[in-house]
């Protein structure tokens, strides 16, 4: 199967205004490497002109690199270092070096100043870099800031380079996850949208696939012998897994990462005999994401945060809100939220297994059972969903979505999967982000985002908020403290 999830190889090229010692640079640069260790690619072309830069890109270039830090080792020369942006084609940070390892008069950088009109040249360009928090430091503090690149960094490559791939029209009934692709083309994301059809008659062409036994062996050693509730289903689901990762392969073109986002309700559980969602479980954790309902900014969300995270992502509906008798008893008091700041995220069964509670198994669709097998009738084609509660984690919810008026637009706000159980159906967990209600109203419901959100599991807001930055999202919402109120918040409320 092909890798996923982009692999990042960092280059680092220093460079130096005429007018300043150009030996400054050149010794920063090397005890930022020195400090960062072998994973850092050390241009030896020092840059002061723009001949200089045309070398430098062929040598990263040379030398395998994808994503690219630029290092203002004194003042730095405006115009071919911001062209560096320009012409190297990955992600590129820019940072600069703090004076005190030499003296104030011939060992004076002026970076600090630099930086400055980097930017600023850099915006006179309509070139796109990242910039960190606070960019100047020592080479300790480069090397640590080039670590925090590297997610950032990973995330933008897989963007540019990803195809979502789509089966099925979204659902009237969920129209909310329907947006305009004019978003996917101006972030660099292909889209190749399909009929149900065609991948049922994909689907047709892998029985009797000599792999099938193989993936129905490694499905049986996931689930265990008290997940593996419907064994003799195992087959059809392995075709499935091995239909969708071979549409992959061969309609990826000239990309070199996918995602899917794939109609997976009424018609699709009768056709082809089970639900999708344990399927897309063990997909997204490998890094390939498949969201429910044809989700496609769903889809490009988890993908981000797979890139991100380096980690199994899941996408839920912000589904149901706590009873306040769960809250009563298994909350107050033992965490320090208001029943406001709790809700359940929920979806029928496509969260991967390693993010579930150890009970968790494969079970049938409650809803789709009541909506298409007969009452009373024992599951059939509604059966294939992984379901139980989600463990305990820290988390981050997070969308990039399109709106009405093709604007992109996203939310981060970090919380935590509390250990606590739901007692409901489906793939599902108590999640509780501080003053989440306030959020909800005037972020959520004033922005009208749809109810799909993409969790990863870890708290990466400040990687995911600059990965949006880097993507030029300019609206980026959060959950404020309550001591900022949100433009539309009512103050005698």
């Amino acid at each position: 199967m092909f890798q996923n999830i982009p692999d990042v190889k960092l280059g680092l090229v220093a460079v130096s205004r005429d007018c300043f010692p150009i030996e400054l640079s050149i010794r920063r640069r090397a005890a930022i490497k020195a400090a960062f260790g072998d994973d850092l690619y050390e241009s030896p072309v020092t840059v002061e002109n723009e001949l200089d830069m045309q070398k430098a890109v062929a040598d990263v270039n040379a030398a395998g690199c994808n994503a690219l830090v630029v290092f203002l080792g004194n003042f730095g020369p405006e115009t071919p270092e911001t062209l560096l942006a320009k012409y190297f084609d990955g992600p590129v940070m820019y940072v600069a070096a703090a004076e005190g390892d030499g003296d104030l008069i011939n060992g004076r950088g002026d970076a600090y100043c630099g930086m400055l009109n980097c930017s600023y040249n850099l915006g006179m360009r309509h070139l796109q870099a990242h910039i960190p928090s606070y960019p100047v430091g020592t080479a300790q503090d480069i090397a640590d800031m080039i670590r925090e690149f590297v997610p950032v960094a990973r995330a933008v490559i897989g963007v540019k380079n990803l195809k979502i791939i789509t089966f099925g029209p979204r659902p009237q009934d969920f129209f909310a996850c329907n947006a305009p692709i004019k978003g996917l083309y101006e972030i660099g994301v292909e889209i190749e949208e399909n009929s149900e059809l065609d991948l049922l008659v994909s689907y047709k062409a892998h029985k009797d696939d000599p792999r099938i036994p193989a993936v129905c062996e490694d499905m049986a050693n996931e689930l265990g012998v008290s997940g593996n509730n419907y064994p003799s289903l195992l087959p059809r689901m392995a075709q499935f897994e091995l239909t969708l990762l071979d549409w992959a392969e061969q309609h990826k073109g000239d990309r070199k990462y996918v995602a899917f986002a794939d109609k997976c309700w009424p018609a699709f559980p009768e056709a082809f005999g089970f639900e999708p969602c344990y399927v897309n479980s063990r997909l997204a954790s490998r890094g390939i994401p498949v969201s429910c309902e044809v989700d496609i900014y769903g889809a490009l969300s988890e993908y981000i945060g797979a890139c991100v995270s380096g980690d199994a992502v899941t996408l839920l509906d912000i589904n149901n809100s706590v009873p306040a008798s769960m809250y009563e008893s298994e909350i107050k008091g033992k965490f320090n939220y208001k029943l406001t700041d709790t809700f359940m995220g929920f979806h029928c069964g496509n969260t991967p297994a390693c993010k579930m509670c150890a009970d968790r198994a494969v079970k049938y669709q409650l809803i789709q059972h009541r909506l298409l097998e007969p009452a009373g009738s024992e599951p059939d084609f509604t059966r294939g969903t992984l379901e139980g509660d989600i463990a305990p984690s820290d988390i981050t919810f997070y969308r990039l979505q399109c709106d009405s008026e093709g604007v992109l637009r996203a939310y981060v706000a970090q919380g935590e999967v509390l250990p606590v159980r739901t007692g409901s159906f489906g793939g599902i967990g108590v999640f509780a982000i501080p003053e989440m209600g306030r959020f909800y109203r005037h972020v959520l419901i004033e922005k009208r985002y749809p109810h799909h959100g993409a969790v990863a599991f870890g708290h990466y807001g400040k990687t995911l908020f600059d990965v949006l930055r880097f993507l030029g999202v300019r609206d980026i919402a959060y959950n404020q403290p309550a001591s900022l109120p949100y433009p539309t918040e009512n103050p005698f409320a």
